[in-house]
């Protein structure tokens, strides 16, 4: 414990945080985060419409793009284990002006998937306690989650970390017990069926169409980031962190893919799927095969996935307001700077983050296509800032950083950096390419002008308000500790 709060300062900061994170629920703060359970349960249906069940496959592609870009996280965090993750080591491998982007356009993403989460658990809540899933009731259930997850996480490191390991617990035995059912006694289509692309494709090729559903595994193989995002708060984090991130990945994704190939093969009719006439496949299977009664048990499992991933999405978003604010980087940086005396957490900037994610929740009420748009740009978003951090640290490389923590990826590092690079682009890219052409010009572009919109108005608050430029916190030196090395 002493010589993580000695890395620490010689890093430039002060330990306020309690590190009594261990490295097992620093691992189920990142794998509640990533949640396979809710990324496969939210986008089944989409992925099985745009490329049918080889969409499968997407799940495996996603884990092997983002271990990529995980290895460079694991390096980067091992000499840099400051809390706030991405801004931190944004700011030293590059400078303060990208750290100050890269954060901004990543905490508009986590504030944007907190309402997203929420909102997304209305539907499943409802139906356990026998409600219609109305605008009004999601948005209702959507806003006492939230509040829920604040208060939970106002309660200090400890309880934050004992629930996301119920969280997984839950969600780990929950995704087994109802796999290995369906799989044994739900079973109505042959293991083959993964290849059968049901005529889906362009011009006899079936790429646009995996493309198309390649989203579906883009948009869960993420949030293994946020185990660096509380780095001050887990022992020997240079070695703890890397691997928990690792295993997020190894453990997320496999489970992900396991529920997806468990819900293909329940489905008595994946024709009526493919061409849209069912829509709820996910229900359906549940309902039939569980009942009523079996069906909420599994919803009750589902909710405590979606509680603990909304939890440890805004314990890094809180983290990452308070590196801002540590470093004089935001407005009234001093008030939401401040940690509790009694439970060593940022007290002030949950309680923003909560407050941000329920604006937007709200926001769905009236606008509910905003919303969409909103929430699918901050996958977009997070994906990006993911690249700044991977070019960051190319960059820095390429300047002559030699990596000084204990994980290293050594004569590799510049070719797995580079592999990050062009993977990320190539996810951004599918993400954001247009597919209905049969639609006005603003709906295939909404995305990319959600997504042009944060970063513009970032670049313009950063340009004329100069917010980067008030700190006086170390920035862009790993070159320099490199080249002393």
């Amino acid at each position: 414990m002493d010589a993580d709060a000695e890395q620490l300062r010689a890093l430039g900061y002060t330990a306020k945080f309690d590190r009594s994170m261990s490295v097992w629920e620093n691992f189920a703060l990142g794998f509640t985060y990533l949640s396979p359970v809710v990324g496969v349960y939210s986008v089944f249906d989409v992925g099985m419409t745009a490329g049918g069940p080889p969409m499968l496959w997407s799940y495996f592609l996603a884990a092997i793009g983002q271990f990529i870009v995980c290895l460079t996280f694991c390096e980067v965090v091992s000499q840099f284990p400051i809390s706030g993750g991405l801004y931190p080591w944004a700011r030293r491998l590059v400078g303060k002006r990208w750290a100050w982007m890269a954060g901004w356009i990543y905490g508009w993403a986590l504030f944007a998937t907190i309402a997203a989460v929420a909102v997304g658990a209305g539907p499943f809540l409802a139906t356990l306690l026998g409600f219609d899933a109305t605008p009004r009731i999601t948005t209702a259930i959507a806003l006492a989650l939230v509040l829920l997850s604040t208060l939970l996480n106002l309660a200090g490191t400890k309880l934050l970390a004992r629930v996301a390991l119920f969280g997984f617990i839950c969600e780990i035995i929950g995704a087994l017990a109802v796999g290995c059912y369906l799989l044994i006694f739900a079973r109505h289509q042959p293991i083959g069926i993964v290849f059968n692309t049901f005529g889906l494709g362009h011009g006899g090729s079936y790429w646009p169409a995996f493309l198309a559903a390649a989203v579906t595994g883009l948009f869960t193989c993420y949030g293994f980031e946020a185990c660096g995002d509380v780095a001050e708060e887990t022992p020997n984090p240079g070695v703890s962190i890397p691997r928990a991130m690792r295993g997020t990945i190894y453990v997320g994704m496999t489970a992900a893919a396991f529920v997806c190939v468990a819900l293909i093969l329940a489905q008595p009719d994946i024709g009526g799927i493919v061409n849209g006439k069912i829509t709820d496949p996910v229900e359906r299977v549940l309902l039939t095969n569980f009942g009523t009664t079996g069906a909420r048990l599994v919803v009750a499992v589902v909710m405590v996935s979606f509680i603990s991933c909304i939890l440890s999405l805004q314990a890094a978003a809180s983290r990452l307001v308070f590196a801002y604010s540590r470093d004089d980087m935001m407005v009234a940086s001093d008030f939401f700077a401040k940690i509790s005396a009694s439970t060593h957490v940022p007290v002030r900037a949950l309680v923003l983050s909560g407050v941000l994610a329920c604006l937007i929740v709200c926001l769905g009420l009236f606008y509910q296509d905003a919303l969409t748009a909103i929430v699918t740009s901050a996958i977009v978003a997070i994906y990006g800032a993911f690249q700044m951090i991977v070019i960051g640290s190319l960059t820095a490389r390429l300047r002559g950083w030699r990596p000084t923590g204990a994980f290293r990826l050594g004569r590799w590092g510049l070719a797995i950096n580079a592999a990050g690079i062009f993977y990320g682009i190539g996810a951004i890219v599918d993400m954001l390419w247009p597919r209905t052409p049969d639609q006005p010009w603003y709906v295939n572009y909404s995305l990319s002008l959600s997504v042009a919109a944060v970063v513009v108005s970032g670049l313009l608050y950063m340009t004329l308000g100069r917010p980067y430029d008030r700190g006086v916190a170390p920035a862009g030196d790993a070159w320099k500790i490199g080249a002393s090395n």
